[in-house]
């Protein structure tokens, strides 16, 4: 018999095998999970930066004080991309009998380009989201002026020296964003009438902007064009550039999506390398009858080879085919909860996770196993002597290592999620190695009876190496299920935490010093809470420890703190939302240091005790970084990325800030507040916040549908591990039949023998999650961390529960078929 016959003898012969059957379900599980995670990671993104991208109203801006060339669009367009033009500036509205200072955006047809303008057709009716802004001769303004200027839908208004009809309430722009330059309240006017209106004039303060979509290579290839022809003022901003809480709400969505990838891959690394080992097993009497008819171990390293690779072709197209429905049901159902959905495809980059999962998973958890047998003498296996020393088993460990770490590096490229899981799975290890000595030292003394809790006891010493090998798979298994469902857990408490329904919703700007305790006592006395007022100075950072900072920094010319003036601050006290990661918090008198944002820090360079110097107007003030503080940006409250000591900043002229959250019906108040204090500006972010919330919701339920996927992943993984022993326990149990074994002291037995494995196995994966999640807290989300007393509790006990049921499951056949007609079929 040739090669090839020989292979295709014992291929037919292999799909007869239960043990090869598990293998190749393990591997389409494997392969289906994570190309199902991946692309829908892959549609989740791209429907996230979808919606994300309406802050913007595009998937580009391009802005400047200064009317943009022609060219730009012109260029633009020959793309491919679609185009608009946006002017914005601040001007006085003239009512009949008043004058209003607003913020008005001109803009041209075919804006917006991504996202809706929200109107209303009059103060009582309800939204309505249109795809276009207002027609030559109309404008649209916001509902406070309504009574300030005492107007009503068809009045006309004043901008310069053209007179428009107002049409609409402007409710919400979609890049209508979180801006403390759009003080004043916002209206929309078209571009056309703007050159009749004679508001900009040479030194008027306007912003350009031009708007480009399309597709990403179409946007990411204009721009590779355009930014080498920018000049000085000119910026190109796209959603990674966003608005606080945006990127924040991606980027944690990316790694989350990473860590379930992750998992996913640990989890098929799992199962495979369970199956092949009973595979492999089950093969010594086959490759003794190879060897004995003179087949050398070479040849036989080939036939196993290529019916890996058989299997490994096999379970990625059966894998592929499973996921393909499976991501398109998730898609769908997934879009229903979504604002914008969009339409789903399947993307090839995305597909390459699947196909480098199963070639690892072949060869660095199934093949070892396999490998060995052709490394063992025919007369050894005949004997039934193991043929495995412990050489081969250090190398294959090594060999497994190396594979879980490249295919995690392959597919999450974080070094801290990396070293995150494989941190938990050792220290699941060696807790384990600590339990397999307590069970040898203990269950030794039991003795059998007619008792259950004595035969499963009893059962766990005899099987006591399968029985610990099962408790190292299981508790693995549970412990990146526990490690998911935590992580899920602590990122959206933290995001509630963040963006709670009383957030703060509007700010109050430009508070003069004398007119702070007249503010409070007004938002006292009005019933609305607000957080506390902060001084506020504008400076430029221009040296660092003397050195101008341009030079300082030269390759990070494009870090925005340097490109304008801060907001500068001083501060009694930590504010809730910080937390002080480097040196100390100044003591009471202390009147020098400043205290530097946690990523500006990093990306200047700095070190504890450098000297920054600021210039405040035409003088200079000098302090050193006297600690480090970690800023969330997303809680929509004051923050600040210098604060200095108090004291420091007393010979400055300040102005002061706060923020207070103000429901939809009590909108009236903030007239009132600007005819009490007309030299304070009210800033309204309460639409802003809203599309947050929708973004954060939309991640949300990504996160539970892949937590969803893991778990069942998880679940399925477990089954493989047990129907691998499944032939062994059906033996067993039918032995037991045979000599007078009851149906109740078999099934309680074998219940309870799977529990306490569940049982510890819980245990012990709820520790190791624990550990894995303390890292990621810390080290990938940026997140704080507490123990879960709760889990501790509940996840032993399923674990518990589920694998009783597996127990059960497992005698099926030994209670309903004769014990001589099991123990035959068993045989062949």
């Amino acid at each position: 018999m040739n090669s090839f016959s020989l292979f295709r003898w014992l291929s037919r012969r292999d799909w007869r095998q239960r043990d090869v059957r598990v293998v190749l379900a393990s591997l389409v599980v494997a392969v289906a999970v994570v190309a199902t995670i991946s692309l829908f990671a892959d549609h989740l993104r791209r429907t996230i930066m979808s919606s994300a991208t309406e802050f913007l109203a595009a998937d580009g801006q391009l802005s400047d004080a200064r009317p943009l060339p022609d060219e730009f669009l012109t260029e633009a367009r020959d793309r491919g991309l679609e185009t608009a033009r946006q002017v914005s500036f601040a001007t006085m509205l003239q009512g009949e009998d008043a004058l209003e200072l607003v913020r008005v955006k001109a803009v041209s047809d075919a804006y917006p380009l991504k996202g809706e303008v929200e109107t209303q057709s009059d103060s009582d009716s309800e939204r309505e989201s249109v795809g276009h802004g207002p027609e030559p001769g109309e404008i649209w303004i916001n509902a406070r002026l309504l009574p300030l200027l005492d107007l009503e839908i068809g009045d006309q208004v004043g901008i310069g020296d053209v007179d428009l009809e107002v049409s609409r309430i402007l409710v919400r722009a979609p890049d209508g964003g979180f801006d403390l330059a759009a003080l004043a309240p916002r209206v929309m006017m078209h571009l056309d009438d703007l050159e009749a209106a004679g508001v900009v004039q040479p030194g008027s303060r306007v912003d350009y902007r031009n708007l480009f979509a399309g597709d990403g290579e179409q946007v990411q290839s204009f721009r590779d064009w355009l930014e080498p022809q920018l000049k000085d003022g000119q910026r190109w901003r796209s959603i990674d550039d966003g608005q606080p809480g945006v990127v924040e709400a991606l980027d944690r969505a990316e790694r989350f999506l990473l860590l379930g990838g992750s998992l996913a891959v640990l989890l098929a690394a799992v199962a495979v390398a369970v199956a092949s080992r009973q595979y492999a097993l089950g093969q010594r009497d086959t490759v003794a009858l190879l060897k004995t008819l003179g087949l050398g171990g070479r040849s036989i390293g080939r036939l196993f080879l290529m019916r890996l690779g058989l299997w490994g072709g096999i379970g990625v197209l059966l894998g592929l085919l499973a996921a393909i429905p499976i991501f398109a049901l998730l898609a769908n159902v997934a879009n229903r909860f979504l604002e914008d959905p969009v339409a789903w495809q399947l993307s090839p980059m995305a597909l390459v996770a699947p196909l480098v999962t199963a070639f690892v998973a072949l060869f660095a958890f199934a093949w070892p196993p396999i490998r060995r047998l052709r490394r063992v003498s025919a007369m050894q296996v005949l004997r039934a002597e193991p043929g495995e020393g412990n050489g081969t088993l250090g190398l294959d460990l090594g060999i497994a290592v190396v594979g879980i770490f490249g295919l995690l590096w392959f597919y999450s490229g974080e070094i801290w999620l990396v070293v995150a899981l494989l941190a938990g799975l050792a220290a699941l290890m060696g807790v384990l190695a600590l339990f397999s000595w307590l069970i040898v030292a203990l269950l030794g003394r039991v003795r059998g009876g007619n008792r259950a809790w004595r035969l499963a006891l009893v059962a766990l010493y005899r099987h006591r190496k399968a029985s610990l090998a099962k408790m190292a798979v299981f508790s693995m298994t549970l412990m990146l299920a526990a490690t998911l469902f935590l992580v899920r857990t602590a990122l959206l408490e933290d995001w509630q935490q963040q963006l709670p329904a009383d957030a703060p919703n509007h700010f109050l700007i430009n508070i003069a010093p004398d007119q702070v305790d007249e503010v409070e006592a007004f938002l006292n006395n009005e019933g609305v809470a607000f957080e506390a007022l902060y001084p506020m100075v504008r400076g430029r950072l221009v040296r660092i420890n003397d050195e101008p900072v341009r030079q300082a920094v030269s390759k990070h010319e494009e870090i925005g703190a340097l490109n304008r003036e801060l907001n500068l601050t001083w501060m009694d006290d930590v504010p809730e939302n910080n937390r002080v990661t480097r040196g100390d918090w100044w003591r009471e008198g202390d009147t020098e240091g400043v205290s530097v944002e946690a990523e500006l820090f990093e990306e200047l360079g700095l070190s504890m005790g450098d000297e920054l110097t600021f210039r405040i107007g035409d003088r200079e003030v000098s302090a050193s970084v006297r600690n480090v503080r970690t800023v969330q940006w997303d809680s929509m409250q004051p923050n600040f990325f210098m604060a200095f000591s108090p004291g420091k900043l007393d010979d400055f002229s300040a102005t002061w800030i706060t923020s207070f959250h103000l429901g939809e019906n009590r909108k009236g108040l903030l007239n009132e507040l600007g005819r009490a204090f007309p030299s304070v500006s009210i800033l309204e972010i309460d639409h802003f916040i809203e599309r947050i919330r929708t973004i954060v919701s939309q991640v949300t339920t990504a996160i539970e549908t892949l937590l969803m996927m893991i778990l069942v992943a998880a679940v399925l993984v477990m089954a493989a591990v047990v129907s691998a022993t499944l032939s062994a326990r059906q033996r067993e149990g039918a032995l037991l039949r045979t000599l007078g074994a009851r149906r109740e002291l078999l099934v309680g037995s074998s219940m309870l023998e799977f529990a306490i494995m569940g049982l510890i196995a819980g245990f012990l994966g709820v520790v190791a999650a624990e550990l894995a999640v303390w890292a990621l807290q810390f080290r990938l989300f940026e997140g704080s961390f507490r123990l879960h007393g709760w889990v501790w509790a509940i996840f032993p006990v399923l674990s518990a529960v589920l694998l009783a049921l597996f127990g059960r499951w497992q005698l099926g056949p030994v209670l309903n078929v004769s014990p001589m007609l099991l123990l035959r079929r068993l045989e062949d």
